[in-house]
């Protein structure tokens, strides 16, 4: 008995020997065929991580800092009338007294910018809010002034800074229209004149002239020299000899402010377009290709020019780059007798481009029948045919370097030969 009990207890533990064997070979060969199925998915996930990975970039962060119109009015489909309301609350503080006229004259309301961008005036950012910078000075919860308005060009002795930017407009401005329209008489000699809103400045001129009344309107002489002695914007290397050196009263104006425009433009005158209407005037930038300019900002730099009238003048002047406003005869010429007005197109640069005929004609000037008569053209052309590294010099900065243009040449009358 003992012998067949330890028999049948021999045969169970081989058994159960045996089947522990299966059960490890039937594990081994499951966690083998696991492996090698499982391979070829983890290779598909490896390839699924690009489009997975570019699908959460985050998209390129915004500049809060910057305001852009562009973004607002095309992609936003934002109209101007949803932020600048006519006229601003402060319309009567900027400007006192008899100067004061319902304006945009001022940023929009908290209550504008908190419909979309709430989640940037609440960041936990610090002094304040990145978004805040773009109409507050010093971005701070103790002092909330703003910067003046840009519209605001002509108030002067505000204590608010103005905030250096570059516009994101373009004004379409139709002088053909305007040409006769704002004109308006006055004496000859006067030293001021008041048109509504308009203070207008007058140079003293000849008696004798045809100027439209209407230009000084908008363009006065900028910083004429008047009866001064010092005819330089800046001092004047004592070694100029005939070196080119920038004089004053060499630009113009053009309206830094909504003043001139809404003299006319008013409620009360009903005519359009009327104050509210922003975009008749104001277009967005478009991409346009500016034409070469006879302008050196090296130059500019050695003489120490920093008044931003001056040279955002200075970079578009397109014909000449040394013309003065005030210069010689200049003040006693017509202004037509330079400017194609009625072809003038703000949005299109290339449309106030002077002809090179405007500057005397067989008349005399600075282009003659000959050489012989004193005409600068006829001079510095013969120099530039006899020397190809000749420089023109009396009217040009950086296109005098260059070939005598096609204009320049049929400008000058052929001589008569007898």
């Amino acid at each position: 008995m003992v012998k067949d009990d330890k028999a049948k207890t021999a045969r169970a533990i081989g058994l159960i020997v045996f089947l522990m064997m299966g059960l490890i070979l039937l594990v081994t060969e499951h966690a083998a065929g696991s492996s090698v199925a499982s391979q070829p998915q983890r290779v598909v996930q490896g390839r699924r991580k690009n489009p997975s990975r570019r699908a959460t970039e985050k998209p390129p962060r915004v500049d809060y800092s910057r305001f852009a119109h562009e973004t607002h009015l095309r992609q936003g489909n934002v109209t101007c009338d949803s932020c600048h309301k006519f006229p601003s609350k402060n319309w009567k503080e900027v400007r006192k007294g008899e100067a004061a006229f319902p304006d945009v004259s001022d940023f929009p309301e908290h209550s504008t910018c908190l419909n979309c961008h709430r989640q940037q005036f609440f960041a936990r950012e610090r002094p304040a809010p990145i978004i805040c910078s773009n109409c507050h000075i010093k971005v701070t919860p103790r002092d909330s002034t703003r910067f003046l308005f840009p519209s605001l060009g002509d108030v002067a002795g505000n204590a608010n800074q103005r905030r250096e930017f570059t516009s994101d407009f373009r004004i379409s401005f139709p002088h053909d229209k305007h040409l006769d329209a704002v004109s308006f008489n006055a004496p000859a000699r006067a030293t001021s004149s008041r048109i509504g809103f308009v203070t207008v400045g007058w140079q003293e001129k000849k008696a004798a002239t045809n100027e439209p009344a209407s230009c000084p309107v908008c363009h006065q002489t900028y910083q004429p020299q008047g009866t001064s002695d010092e005819e330089f914007v800046t001092k004047a290397p004592k070694d100029l000899g005939d070196a080119f050196w920038l004089k004053k009263g060499s630009f113009k104006t053009i309206p830094n402010s909504h003043t001139t425009c809404f003299s006319c433009h008013n409620p009360d005158m009903g005519i359009e377009p009327a104050p509210s209407n922003c975009n008749a005037c104001h277009k967005l930038n478009q991409t346009v290709t500016l034409p070469k300019s006879d302008f050196d900002l090296k130059l500019a730099g050695q003489m120490a020019i920093s008044d931003q009238t001056i040279l955002g003048a200075w970079r578009h002047r397109f014909s000449s780059g040394t013309f003065r406003h005030e210069g010689g005869e200049h003040p006693n010429l017509n202004c037509l007798s330079c400017h194609h007005v009625e072809a003038m197109n703000t949005l299109d640069p290339k449309t106030f481009k002077v002809a090179v005929k405007s500057c005397g004609g067989a008349e005399g000037c600075h282009i003659t029948a000959t050489s012989d008569d004193g005409g600068i053209l006829n001079y510095e052309i013969d120099q530039k045919k006899t020397a190809a590294n000749f420089v023109c010099t009396k009217c040009h900065i950086t296109f005098g370097k260059e070939n005598v243009p096609q204009d320049h040449l049929q400008a000058v009358p052929t001589p008569i030969r007898r």
